[in-house]
């Protein structure tokens, strides 16, 4: 849930017909039928996702941030779920209002304001671009645009900070729980809608995938690109905006929130504020990139990225954050440092591993990584109509590595967040190793995915680059 900045294999397709109306039928997007796993952990996310984010919120406001202290209390009867209810604050009309004005400006953002960074920082690919061909064949066009509104709420936000006080820095959190019914009231309401409009009026009907299990179809989605009108696309917005742009925000009025309560930002809190920016203005730079992504060229849309983006995304990812307020940690200055090498190091994997595979597939392999002309593979693969196409999956730099080195990377960034938050509670090291298990999985279902295009190629390559993420490990 939730995903974001996800690679694909290092391959350089001479046709991108994967994804076109030439794609073999049983590969593309999610699955044509469902087994009994697959609609058991289904039914297991859709029952206990907004439970599990509810709980480490609550622990939080209640416990500050004792995971384990909540099931103890009740297991000993020193507390009753009727006490914790009472003490969570219920939905206010301040927050639907913060909600709504929120979405809204996000909404004009994406839709009102095109596209000028693109004319003003160079290296920079925004406004109108093409995203991948779809199975029914369309090549979809998106208004790139989230540096900008990215740029623009934030000059805002600290404008309103310094300057014009219309708002305080802690709204966000002084109305936490609160805006959390907000976000899923959006969050199911824009993936049930999702789900009757692949019925009644889809986007395009030879872009959807029905199974007959409702559970199924409503979370993991039907349509593959669903649109309201020319430019509104549904994946392109819930999973950019407004998740995504409010994760700085977010850190920011924690960061704030520190301020009033200690009168002081630790240093903790500053590095997490730091990374996670790093990491989310990355994600704007790269947004024409991410249109090559799995979430776009796979994944459809239902309650798994709706929900996900609007609940799980900005409240589980901003764990960090949220624990610091509660449980400020000032590090020395030896782990403060070392902290801040190991999240930097890790973009640093993440950012120039991608990069050496869109260098790769831009130029077909004329190109140089590390200095030297790149090693690779060739591969073909006969799509649904019978033809033939070709491929090349390269084997030098940071591929020559690791198969998904790219994946480490964004781990090590992630251990870096929690890191910074000590070792006193369980809590925030819950975004490790709900990012490991992602990733594991998404180099599953990746790999899964060309062995069935590429076959015995594949096979090659994979005994040409034998680990998956951790260079003689794993």
């Amino acid at each position: 849930m939730g995903e974001r900045r996800k690679g694909n294999a290092p391959r350089g397709d001479s046709k991108k017909s994967t994804n076109g109306a030439n794609a073999n039928v049983g590969q593309w997007g999610r699955a044509w039928e469902v087994d009994y796993f697959s609609l058991a952990s289904v039914l297991f996310l859709l029952a206990f996702a907004p439970l599990i984010v509810y709980y480490f919120v609550m622990s939080c406001d209640q416990y500050q941030c004792a995971l384990t202290v909540p099931v103890l209390d009740l297991y000993s009867g020193k507390t009753q779920l009727s006490d914790i209810w009472n003490k969570t604050p219920l939905l206010t009309w301040t927050a639907v209002k913060i909600y709504i004005a929120w979405v809204s400006f996000q909404v004009f953002l994406y839709m009102l304001l095109p596209d000028i960074c693109h004319k003003l920082l160079p290296g920079y690919q925004g406004g109108v671009q093409d995203g991948a061909m779809t199975p029914a064949g369309i090549i979809n066009k998106y208004e790139v645009n989230g540096l900008q509104s990215w740029l623009i709420t934030h000059i805002l936000w600290f404008a309103n900070a310094y300057h014009f006080n219309w708002f305080s820095p802690t709204i966000i959190i002084d109305n936490w729980i609160p805006l959390l019914w907000c976000a899923n009231i959006l969050g199911y309401s824009v993936s049930t809608f999702a789900m009757v409009k692949a019925y009644l009026f889809p986007t395009n009907s030879n872009d959807r995938k029905f199974t007959g299990n409702f559970f199924y179809d409503y979370m993991m989605g039907i349509e593959f690109n669903p649109r309201i009108g020319k430019w509104f696309d549904f994946k392109l917005f819930f999973n950019g905006r407004p998740g995504i742009v409010a994760w700085t925000l977010i850190n920011l009025s924690y960061a704030a929130k520190q301020k009033e309560l200690y009168g002081e930002v630790t240093n903790s809190m500053i590095i997490v504020n730091v990374l996670q920016a790093i990491y989310v203005v990355d994600f704007f730079w790269n947004e024409s990139w991410y249109l090559k992504t799995i979430d776009i060229c796979h994944d459809h849309f239902g309650w798994y990225l709706g929900w996900g983006d609007c609940v799980w995304l900005p409240y589980l990812y901003t764990l960090q954050g949220l624990y610091l307020v509660y449980n400020p940690v000032h590090l020395s200055t030896p782990a403060a440092i070392s902290t801040l090498l190991l999240g930097f190091i890790g973009y640093y994997i993440f950012r120039m591993t991608n990069h050496q595979k869109d260098l790769f597939r831009r130029t077909n392999g004329n190109c140089k990584i590390w200095g030297k002309k790149p090693k690779y593979i060739e591969c073909s693969y006969t799509s649904v109509d019978g033809k033939k196409h070709h491929s090349k999956l390269m084997v030098s730099g940071f591929w020559g590595l690791a198969r998904h080195l790219n994946y480490t990377g964004d781990l090590m960034g992630s251990l870096a967040y929690c890191l910074a938050c000590g070792f006193d509670h369980l809590l925030p090291y819950f975004y490790i190793i709900y990012m490991t298990i992602l990733l594991v999985h998404r180099c599953i279902r990746d790999e899964h995915r060309c062995s069935s295009k590429y076959g015995k190629d594949w096979k090659l390559y994979t005994n040409t680059v034998p680990y998956r993420l951790l260079p003689g490990l794993f």
